[in-house]
Formats: structure tokens, C-alpha cells, sequence
């Protein structure tokens, strides 16, 4: 048996009620990098921690717990898929002084696809980690949303149907017309592939995503955005449909772990790095929705010829983030790089709701 362990819930929904501190971070994986964002991160003494995609990266180890980054290239001859689970059980022993004593909730990336024989997916990911989709009228692990406090955070899925006939769509719609911003008012979504990073890597990649859902988020007024996935730090300026939008949510990419694969440095609006919109797809999901834009000052182009004017700030270093919200209109956010000091601060940002500026109209349920 193990020991017995302690951890404080949430605080009650409230308009005044919020966890003092929130460490959100996607892409950890099991390196050098990754214990130095843990004892930086737990150094913060967070209340609840935000894990936004890949975790272990166990689908990069041979059933022999040998590294390999393509199964099918090391044993091509096999029909055995099977990724190393041990390597879940490293890093779940690894992240146990955390996670013993502060919650955790955990949204799928693609390196929790782990496709195993007879094309079985997300498997460690569905069985490792809790989730309140039933209580939250989901179906699914995900997607799903819950209340800390005063903030409702929606997690949504990068790796399953998006569209609006699909089941996440529906439910996304029902869970934020339930939402009450009188109870909770600041709302928060989470899924792993970023919309608006200027990174080459993995550049454009979930348009998809974001010409079927952006819309709905902006309508029901998201405050903020995380991802993962590019290993990299860049935070927006309020944006919708690539237009600065006082209305529109801040997007926070903090995809920079430490992950098992190498940090994201050229930006696709840097001479000779602007990728090939067929390249840009993601190989999962399928379908294409990346064209060139059509206005602004990248009109005609696939990638701007400068820092795009939603991206606020940009950096290639390992950290994590804490999120501070302070009452229903003020929260503080920091992020923290590795190589600094603990305590020492690597961008600060006060993101202000304006809900007289952009209300939300409160929908009838049918």
C-alpha cells in the first residue's frame, strides 16, 4: 500500500473566490530540462497545476525502453505497436512529491495518441489521469470542463472531431451556455496545439481547429487561452481571427517543459523559414485549412515578413507559468525561464477583463 497523502480541493465557485496560485505547462517529458521546470515550478507553491499535453513521451520508446522517435522505422517488419509503459511509471514516480499534494488536470497531446496494436489510441492517457467528464456532461477524456473558483476552464481536444457536428462541438456549446460569469467570470480554455504561434514548428498546424471553434470562443468571451506543443514560450496580444481584438482572448503557448525532442527556435516570419502550407497539416486529424491571409499586412502570403502585431512576446527557453487571478477583472501572470534564479521573472503581464466593454449575452438552452 502507499502512504496516505493530503491535497486541498478547489474554492468554492464565486465571484471572490480564486486558487491562490495556478502552474499551467504542457510538453514535460522526462529530462534534465524537465527536473529543472519541477523544482522551479513546485519552488512557487502552486494550488492547482495545469499539465497541457504530453507527459511522458513514452510513444518514443521501443518496448525495450529504447528511445527510438518512429516505432515503424526501427521495426518495420512488426505488427506490434505497443509503446513502453514503463516509461509512464518513471514519470508518474518522478512527478509524485507534486502531484501527491496538489491536483492536477491533464488535457491529451499528440504524444498521448500511442497508437498500440489493432490501432488502439490514447490509452495510458484515458487510464492514468481522472477526469470529470461526466460530471461535466462530457463523453469523453477529451474534453471537459470544471470550476476553480471563480474561473471555468474548458480543456478541449486537438485530436479528435472538432467540427460542428461532432459531438465535442455540441458539447462545447451546451458547456459554455451554462456558464454564469456572475459565479465564475473569468473563463479559461485549454487544448494542446496552439492557434497563434509564430513558431515555425508546427506552424499553422490547427487551423482547422481554429476556423471550427474560434468563433464560439470568441462569442462567449474566453479570457485566455493555453497550449502546448511547440516547445517554446510566446504569449499574444488579445486576438480573433488574427486581428487585435480587445474582445479577443490572450493566447499563452507554454509548450517549453522539457519535452524529449529540442526546443523551437525559428520563427516562420524570419527570411527563408516560412513553411510550405503543405506541410503544415497535421498528419492526425487530416484535412487543410491553411491558405494565405486575405487581409492585413500579410495579405497574400502564407507567414508575415515581421513579428506578427498579435504576438506580444516571444522566447526559446524551458520554464512554466503561474497564473494569479486576483478579483473578477485583474489576474497576474508570470512565466519563469529555467536558467534564471528561482523567484526570478521572465515575462509579467496583467491580463484585464473589460466585461462593460465586451458583454456577454447569456443564451437560452433549449
Amino acid at each position: 500500500m502507499s502512504d496516505v497523502h493530503y491535497f486541498r480541493t478547489m474554492p468554492a465557485s464565486g465571484p471572490r473566490s480564486y486558487p491562490g496560485r495556478i502552474a499551467i505547462n504542457g510538453d514535460l517529458g522526462l529530462t534534465y530540462n524537465t527536473t529543472s521546470t519541477i523544482d522551479h515550478l513546485m519552488s512557487n507553491h502552486p494550488n492547482l497545476v495545469l499539465l497541457i499535453g504530453d507527459a511522458s513521451y513514452a510513444n518514443l520508446y521501443l518496448t525495450n525502453g529504447t528511445g527510438a522517435d518512429c516505432y515503424s522505422c526501427a521495426f518495420s517488419d512488426t505488427p506490434i505497436h505497443e509503446t513502453y509503459q514503463p516509461r509512464w511509471d518513471y514519470w508518474g514516480r518522478f512527478m509524485q512529491p507534486l502531484v501527491s499534494k496538489i491536483p492536477l488536470m491533464m488535457i491529451e497531446g499528440n504524444h498521448e495518441i500511442e497508437e498500440q496494436i489493432e490501432k488502439k489510441t490514447f490509452a495510458a492517457y484515458s487510464a492514468r489521469f481522472a477526469f470529470p467528464s461526466e460530471e461535466s456532461g462530457s463523453s469523453s477524456t477529451f474534453y471537459y470542463s470544471f470550476n476553480a473558483g471563480g474561473i471555468h476552464f474548458v480543456m478541449l481536444g486537438g485530436y479528435t472531431d472538432y467540427n460542428k457536428p461532432g459531438d465535442q462541438y455540441q458539447w462545447l456549446k451546451k458547456d459554455l451556455a451554462k456558464v454564469d460569469r456572475k459565479v465564475t467570470p473569468w473563463l479559461v480554455a485549454t487544448w494542446h496545439p496552439p492557434w497563434y504561434s509564430t513558431y515555425t514548428a508546427h506552424y499553422r498546424e490547427a487551423e482547422c481547429m481554429r476556423v471550427a471553434m474560434e468563433d464560439l470562443l470568441y462569442k462567449y468571451g474566453v479570457d485566455i487561452v493555453f497550449n502546448g506543443h511547440v516547445h517554446a514560450y510566446e504569449r499574444s496580444n488579445r486576438v480573433y481571427n488574427y486581428n487585435l481584438d480587445p474582445c479577443g482572448p490572450v493566447h499563452i503557448t507554454i509548450g517549453d517543459g522539457g519535452n524529449r525532442e529540442k526546443m523551437a527556435i525559428t520563427h516562420a516570419d524570419e527570411p527563408g523559414n516560412c513553411p510550405k502550407p503543405s506541410t503544415t497539416l497535421d498528419k492526425f486529424m487530416g484535412g487543410f485549412c491553411a491558405f494565405n491571409f486575405t487581409s492585413g499586412p500579410a495579405s497574400g502570403k502564407f507567414c508575415w515578413d515581421r513579428q506578427p502585431d498579435y504576438s506580444a512576446y516571444r522566447e526559446s527557453s524551458f520554464g512554466h507559468g503561474i497564473l494569479e487571478v486576483k478579483n473578477e477583472t485583474h489576474a497576474l501572470w508570470t512565466w519563469y525561464r529555467n536558467q534564471d534564479a528561482y523567484g526570478t521573472t521572465g515575462d509579467v503581464v496583467y491580463i484585464v477583463r473589460q466585461p462593460d466593454r465586451c458583454p456577454v449575452e447569456p443564451d437560452v438552452i433549449n
